[in-house]
């Protein structure tokens, strides 16, 4: 169906862009979802926001609902819809939101899975020794588990972000947002082994900047690096399902748990908000009770 252009979406897309700064793959998410629900409205009779009104917001959901689409997503797109209404207030486009009293459906939350430490220390041997490739595969598990990094992140590193000298890596997250990260000794020295006896010889021209390349000279994709820690998961005889992510989530917790401050670790991931930190702190029970028998006065 194309777009009336009361609905305004290519606009808003530039705002999502441009002024709110964030991603491309977020934004065209918020798109997705938006012209799922245009189409919806149009068919049940308005011809642009200012008719929409409470009651076919509310059958929109339901008709998610229908379609199955989890409690996340549903979510997600309800807040790419408020988004959207915003804009069109602030621009004067609407004078009513009816997204205001629209209630999202209720997520639980579910602890991410996470590696002991032992179990990472098999996953950081894992990679095959005798493969040309090796410092580049350790490098890259080193780094995320010493830094956290979102896979994206990493897949996407510029070697110009890279300050081995003092340990630091300067990483553009989410909506552009800049943050500094620690790399630690280990994953530092992997790197610099990486950088001086892997990158020069794969380097064929076409590495565009960008620090782990694939063994064709071009950029690594994300979809290699969740090829590469399963492998690598598998050689470990671990039988947890391991993907970049289980290492940032790793990363997180074994901060926490070692005394970190939750605010340091929303630093550190690069979390706009703490309340999306506070789920990595899924300390046992008997620890929890240990620290308090331990520490307080009148434990």
């Amino acid at each position: 169906m194309s777009e009336p252009r009361a609905f305004r979406l290519e606009q808003f897309q530039d705002y999502l862009t441009y002024e709110r700064g964030l991603s491309s793959r977020t934004a065209q998410a918020y798109g997705r979802d938006l012209s799922r629900w245009r189409d919806f409205v149009v068919a049940q009779g308005a011809a642009g926001p200012a008719e929409v009104t409470p009651r076919q917001l509310r059958e929109w959901v339901f008709s998610l609902k229908d379609a199955g689409l989890a409690p996340t997503s549903i979510r997600r797109a309800q807040s790419a819809l408020r988004t959207y209404f915003a804009f069109l207030l602030a621009d004067g486009a609407v004078t009513v939101d009816p997204t205001d009293r629209l209630e999202s459906p209720r997520v639980t939350r579910r602890l991410p899975d996470f590696l002991t430490v032992e179990e990472v220390n098999r996953l950081l041997e894992a990679p095959d020794a005798t493969r040309p490739l090796y410092w580049r595969d350790r490098a890259i598990l080193e780094v995320l588990y010493a830094s956290g990094l979102r896979v994206s992140e990493l897949a996407e590193l510029p070697l110009s972000a890279l300050d081995l000298e003092e340990g630091l890596a300067t990483i553009f997250g989410k909506g552009a947002k800049e943050r500094l990260v620690p790399v630690g000794d280990p994953a530092r020295r992997a790197l610099e082994r990486y950088l001086r006896e892997v990158r020069p010889k794969l380097d064929k021209g076409k590495g565009e900047g960008i620090t782990f390349l694939n063994a064709r000279g071009g950029p690594l994709r994300r979809e290699a690096v969740w090829t590469l820690v399963a492998e690598c998961a598998r050689r470990a005889g671990i039988t947890k399902r391991v993907s970049p992510h289980t290492l940032r989530h790793t990363f997180a917790t074994h901060l926490i748990e070692g005394g970190a401050d939750l605010a340091a670790v929303q630093e550190l991931l690069g979390h706009a908000d703490i309340s999306a930190t506070q789920i990595y702190t899924h300390l046992d029970r008997d620890y929890l009770r240990e620290v308090h028998r331990k520490y307080h006065p009148r434990a």
